[in-house]
């Protein structure tokens, strides 16, 4: 019986999360997670630039080229891409934070989605 992934660090999350539709450098990396959280999360550049390197030591992310007609305002913004290795662990991350959503559902914490797929009676065989 395989074993559930271990869960990643929160940042490390919104950091996959983040580049899981479009490739990005570093400091809109740090925008895009800064906006989502509401600014309860503030990636310093020490701690995103060496959580990149572990995330590429560990084939989560890789360094790529800026796209074309990208502009900078000066020096070289590094940008990075999710790896397929990366999305699977970004996908199981958020499927491990979607079980604890639903248990907190389903204890009326927080109210029900309408018509969402958390809504639905469970399938019975």
């Amino acid at each position: 019986m395989p074993t559930d992934p271990q869960p990643i660090p929160p940042h490390w999350f919104q950091i996959l999360l983040a580049l899981a539709d479009h490739d990005l450098h570093g400091l809109a990396i740090t925008k895009e997670v800064f906006d989502r959280t509401e600014g309860q999360l503030q990636l310093w550049p020490g701690m995103l630039y060496g959580t990149l390197k572990k995330m590429a030591d560990a084939g989560m992310v890789s360094e790529t080229d800026a796209p074309d007609g990208f502009a900078s305002g000066g020096g070289r913004p590094r940008h990075y891409r999710l790896t397929a290795h990366g999305r699977r662990v970004c996908a199981a991350e958020a499927g491990r934070l979607a079980r604890i959503v639903d248990a907190a559902r389903a204890k009326r914490l927080i109210k029900p989605l309408s018509g969402g797929a958390s809504s639905r009676k469970p399938r019975t065989t």
